[in-house]
């Protein structure tokens, strides 16, 4: 696949790494242009000088940026995402970092597809931190990444991509389950910053239904 990453922060790093190791195309941009070129030359991906011409070249777009960049984001790249898979990668953390700025109303995912309403937009890789993103292998075993969407050609995408890096796909339901996603991040995320945590941590549902996870979904498509 061909895919833009808005961001070159932890995450958006991260997952280009692991995006072109399973043999994905990858192009990168962020606000700043030189630091953008230097780090995909380092990863081995593309470099553009903004989102829109990053996202108008790709089949998948990923937003691993800050929650309060996303809407201009998307406003920058309306125009050329129709009927493309945009995946939100973020968590929308409030600024004291005390919790869900999009508590008791939708999900930043939710929100990003109202901004481009002609894109297939997914809630997918919140709940994994950027350091199982970028070695999905780190416990020798198949860690759960899990994704939301309404849309039936983002569901394929999301369960190919997700396998090809080596994650079980785990499908949490329409987009609106990004609530649950974005929550389970947050407690993720509480739960190393209260603790000193490492954050190396990860959730892995075990007995989860066969149609929850790729390999019968595969078969149902």
């Amino acid at each position: 696949m061909r895919i833009a990453i808005i961001g070159t922060g932890n995450v958006g790093l991260a997952l280009a790494g692991s995006f072109i190791k399973a043999g994905h195309s990858v192009t990168l941009a962020a606000r700043d242009a030189d630091k953008t070129r230097q780090i995909a030359s380092k990863v081995g991906a593309s470099a553009a000088t903004s989102a829109k011409e990053a996202a108008g070249a790709a089949d998948v777009v990923v937003l691993a940026i800050p929650f309060g960049e996303v809407e201009s984001v998307a406003r920058s790249i309306a125009s050329v995402t129709a009927g493309k898979v945009v995946i939100d990668a973020t968590n929308p953390l409030k600024a004291d970092f005390s919790g869900l700025a999009t508590e008791g109303g939708p999900s930043g995912a939710e929100r990003l597809a109202k901004l481009l309403p002609d894109a297939a937009v997914a809630k997918a890789f919140n709940t994994v931190l950027a350091s199982l993103q970028a070695n999905p292998n780190m416990y020798g075993t198949t860690l759960d990444a899990l994704y939301a969407t309404d849309d039936a050609h983002a569901r394929n995408v999301m369960q190919e991509l997700i396998t090809s890096m080596g994650f079980r796909a785990v499908d949490a339901g329409p987009l609106a389950g990004a609530r649950e996603l974005e929550a389970l991040a947050w407690l993720n995320i509480k739960l190393n910053a209260s603790f000193n945590g490492s954050w190396t941590s990860s959730a892995v549902f075990l007995g989860l239904p066969a149609a929850a996870t790729t390999e019968l979904a595969k078969t149902t498509n």
